[in-house]
């Protein structure tokens, strides 16, 4: 994928973790919390490697 692409990605996983870990709070869902967050860091790192391709690409 390239850097936008990756960005674009890692926003929304960031997004859709965010809410999942939030509902999960809300209902007591902890299975449905910890995929939240394990989605939100893998959305952080994909918007990791989206800035690493972007930091190669001016090179």
């Amino acid at each position: 994928m390239g850097e936008f692409t990756d960005k674009l990605k890692g926003t929304a996983d960031k997004t859709v973790g965010s809410i999942k870990e939030t509902v999960g709070k809300a209902t007591g869902n902890e299975e449905l919390q910890a995929k939240g967050t394990a989605q939100k860091l893998k959305g952080e790192a994909e918007k990791a490697v989206g800035s690493v391709k972007g930091a190669i690409n001016k090179i």
